[in-house]
């Protein structure tokens, strides 16, 4: 039996060979995936762990910051010279380093990554575990010097000599670029510029006498726990201190955010690639089997048993598995190669001579590759010990054996009530949190339900898809149609590969629509500003911008807008972190608030604090009631609740209650803050378009920022969205390809398995171009027939995401039908696409070798 089923697998690995491809796409993006993030963990754990002082000393964070407030933490200087008399110290050095600057050349073109990547400002202090090294040029002297980091310098063609303007937060200043640094670690791909200590002081932190940390190092013999306990004595529990190692672990933690959406994107393709590879596995050799009914049939009658037959066909899967897994392991390798070179593109200079692969990623791709494989061709393995000896003396095959389409008719209707009742639970749910669990559950149910009862749709639907085949196309469209309901189990499976992309895209497609269409009602119903002028990526800027706007001519109205993280104690007893905002006075001017109780005028007051009226019934909060309220820096006062809103959207960006006060309670309990965002409406007798230009021009030294309208900001939220849809899109893309490698394998089959009756129809007359031509349509028509599927599953999808996007506030409901057209056209072109093969494969025939085929 064993030298029989590596004989029938090496026979047939032709026909494996596209079942193949599926396994290796999904083996390599698991390998690739799991080397790409172990590479770059371990490249930077060897950064942080040689770069980390022994102690560091940095404020405390109390309060999570949802958005940006631009505020710096600092600690007092002079903290320095406290830790540096602690027994078994070293050696302290005060950092002064931000994160949030903007530097730009002498063309006002910013100097910074375009890759998302900051533009770091610190200190210069030349120790052994500085990550980079001066390499031409002097270190900075006074207030008008700096040095720049050599791939930034290269790459916007910046030398010693040239002039910088960093933008900082308390203001812009001017340098001179007077020496050049080389990375000898890692280059993390920020741009870093390095200013003496007490220039970095003044202009990036505002303050003579303060730093972002103190960096301490140890004596000889004094480990760094010893050394955390000392200072911690010494300074007390008011500051945050980390020794080498938990500073190392916490930069990559912060580091593993950002490894976790690569890492997921791409399980996510090979989530898709195994999931739509399951179907042409199991296609594959359902087709396989049925043509090797007497093959089989033999085997039984010289004395294998069923389980033999079944463990012979497991064993070829496994195989299969196996070569699919090795060569896809080697394509991941390859695939986390490029990924590490295109992140050498971006700034982030890793070696693929250091590239890590551990023993998980080997395990998991054989485990992914064999385990799915073999999960797919079991039902296939049970069907083939059905086989009779007898089958051996008959022209047969076992295409129809298995359950009834009645079996699959009762358990494929009892999923799909049950994930209808899933879907009814989410469109009902009252908490995002649960109508997510429930949507979540709905989709795998009825995903299954459709893959169970697709068989059962084959028929009607595709008499009908069909129906104008034999009008169109005579004998030829007739004989198509029939062809694709010949076998309903191997049509359903074939489209429902197909299916399943299409699905996840409408249902993406449905919900992105949604929350565009949501988001501009909620723009055209709140901003009424004439324009808003906010950091491109919404970062805080300096208060020296918003004097430039007010000193720009034609501008009438100002008003300022800030961000803070609080913490208020509820009547309920519960305690909310959340982030408030901070408003100039003449807020109705640029903003169409809704007040359920109180106004503007209240909610601004001095002492005064406004919230959502959902927010404040969930805590049990009414209007006269005053809350504890906690600032940064553990500032600490009581806020009288002014007003109540009903703002629709106000927690539609993660932030919790719409809190907003006076700007005069942000500068007083958070000095320093700095603005989020300037409204500004054109003076009486300007014109908007003619302000705009105005401001504009006198923003051009600051390019972080932008002067947008209410179109603008309904463009940006479109390309945010943009920005999701294009990884959907490039699922799609994988699941198309999959889902094309399944047709083509089913025709490519198919066409063998009809070898006979191809010979016969060549012989009484049939053309080879009729013949093609028969190929395509059915072909066509399986298409179709997926995507229409697809689309039906997509929109249900998509309706019920919509439910939870609701909850959300944002329920407005769109469907982009210029994509559901796309994808019925692009159905027709992936029929016809996957035919070609298998067509030019059949008009090619012997007639007489065919016809005397067996």
């Amino acid at each position: 039996m064993l030298k029989a089923t590596l004989r029938s697998f090496l026979a047939h690995k032709g026909r494996l060979l596209l079942s193949a491809l599926a396994v290796i796409l999904s083996v390599a993006f698991v390998a690739g995936s799991l080397i790409f993030s172990d590479t770059v963990a371990r490249t930077f754990d060897r950064l942080f762990a040689s770069t980390s002082a022994d102690v560091t000393v940095e404020p405390k964070e109390d309060l999570d910051e949802a958005i940006p407030s631009g505020q710096t933490p600092t600690i007092p200087a002079s903290l320095a010279d406290r830790v540096a008399k602690v027994d078994g110290v070293a050696r302290t050095r005060i950092d002064a380093a931000v994160d949030n600057i903007t530097v730009v050349d002498s063309e006002n073109d910013s100097v910074g990554p375009t890759t998302g990547a900051p533009t770091i400002a610190t200190n210069w202090l030349v120790t052994d575990r500085s990550p980079v090294e001066l390499t031409s040029g002097h270190a900075p002297r006074g207030k008008d010097q700096a040095l720049l980091d050599a791939d930034t310098a290269d790459k916007k063609d910046v030398e010693i000599g040239d002039t910088l303007t960093v933008l900082a937060g308390p203001g812009s200043f001017k340098v001179e670029v007077v020496g050049i640094v080389t990375f000898t670690t890692t280059n993390p791909g920020a741009a870093l510029v390095y200013l003496d200590t007490p220039t970095a002081q003044r202009e990036l932190l505002g303050d003579k006498d303060a730093a972002t940390g103190i960096s301490v190092d140890a004596a000889a013999g004094v480990s760094d726990i010893d050394l955390k306990r000392r200072v911690a004595a010494e300074l007390g529990s008011g500051y945050d201190l980390k020794t080498a190692d938990e500073q190392a672990d916490s930069a990559a933690s912060e580091l593993g955010g950002f490894l976790d959406v690569i890492k997921y994107v791409m399980l996510g393709f090979a989530g898709i690639a195994v999931l739509v590879g399951i179907f042409l596995i199991v296609n594959t050799f359902s087709m396989l089997i049925a043509q090797r009914t007497r093959e089989l049939g033999l085997l039984r009658a010289l004395g294998a048993d069923r389980r033999q037959v079944r463990r012979s066909v497991l064993t070829e899967a496994v195989l299969l598995g196996a070569v699919g897994s090795t060569v896809g392991l080697a394509v991941g390798i390859g695939l986390a190669a490029g990924l590490i070179e295109l992140m050498g593109l971006l700034g982030m200079n890793l070696k693929s001579t250091e590239m890590v692969i551990g023993w998980a990623t080997p395990v998991a791709s054989y485990v992914v590759g064999v385990g799915v494989t073999f999960v797919a061709a079991y039902l296939p393995a049970r069907r083939a010990a059905q086989v009779s000896p007898m089958a051996a003396l008959a022209d047969a095959e076992i295409a129809g054996v298995g359950r009834p389409l009645k079996v699959r008719a009762v358990i494929g209707s009892v999923v799909a009530l049950a994930g209808a009742a899933a879907l009814v639970g989410c469109a009902t749910a009252t908490k995002t949190s649960s109508a997510a669990s429930l949507l979540g559950l709905g989709l795998v149910l009825t995903l299954i339900a459709t893959v169970i009862a697709g068989p059962l749709l084959v028929r009607p639907v595709i008499r009908v898809l069909g129906g104008a085949f034999p009008a169109l196309f005579g004998s030829i469209g007739r004989m198509s149609q029939r062809n694709a309901l010949r076998n309903p189990r191997r049509t359903g499976a074939t489209a429902a590969a197909l299916m399943v992309g299409l699905a996840l895209v409408t249902g993406m497609s449905v919900a992105s629509a949604s929350m565009t269409k949501s988001f501009d009602q909620q723009i055209d119903r709140t901003l009424g500003a004439d324009f808003v002028v906010q950091n491109s990526n919404f970062i805080p800027f300096s208060k020296e911008i918003t004097e430039k706007v007010r000193d720009t001519e034609g501008a009438g109205l100002v008003v300022r807008q800030r961000f803070t993280p609080v913490k208020v104690a509820m009547p309920d007893g519960k305690s909310v972190e959340t982030t408030a905002a901070g408003y100039d006075e003449r807020l109705d001017d640029v903003a169409r608030i809704t007040y359920v109780e109180g106004g503007t005028a209240q909610a601004l007051a001095p002492g005064s604090i406004a919230m959502e009226r959902d927010f404040a019934d969930k805590h049990k909060v009414r209007v006269g009631e005053k809350l504890p309220v906690e600032f940064p820096g553990r500032r600490k006062t009581e806020l009288t609740v002014g007003a109540l809103t009903d703002q629709e959207g106000a927690e539609g960006f993660g932030v919790e209650g719409g809190l907003f006060f006076g700007i005069g309670t942000v500068e007083e309990y958070v000095p320093g803050g700095q603005e989020s965002a300037v409204y500004v409406n054109a003076a009486s007798g300007t014109e908007p378009d003619v302000l705009r230009d105005r401001l504009e021009k006198s923003l051009d030294p600051y390019p972080q920022v932008q002067v947008r309208d209410q179109a603008d900001y309904k463009e940006l939220i479109r390309e945010q969205i943009a920005v999701m849809l294009y990884l959907v899109y490039a699922l799609l893309g994988l699941a198309i390809i999959i889902a094309v490698l399944g047709v083509v394998n089913t025709l490519a089959l198919s066409v063998v398995e009809r070898t006979r009756e191809i010979g016969l129809l060549r012989a009484i007359g049939l053309a080879p171009r009729q013949l093609r031509r028969m190929i395509r349509l059915e072909s066509v028509v399986i298409a179709v027939f997926g995507a229409l599927l697809g689309l039906a599953l997509g929109l249900v999808w998509g309706v019920s995401a919509q439910q939870v996007l609701a909850l959300q506030d944002m329920k407005a409901f769109a469907i982009p039908w210029t994509t559901v057209i796309a994808v019925v056209v692009g159905s027709v072109v992936v029929g016809l696409a996957a035919a070609l093969l298998p067509a030019l494969r059949a008009s090619r025939m012997n007639v007489l070798a065919a016809i005397a085929h067996e």
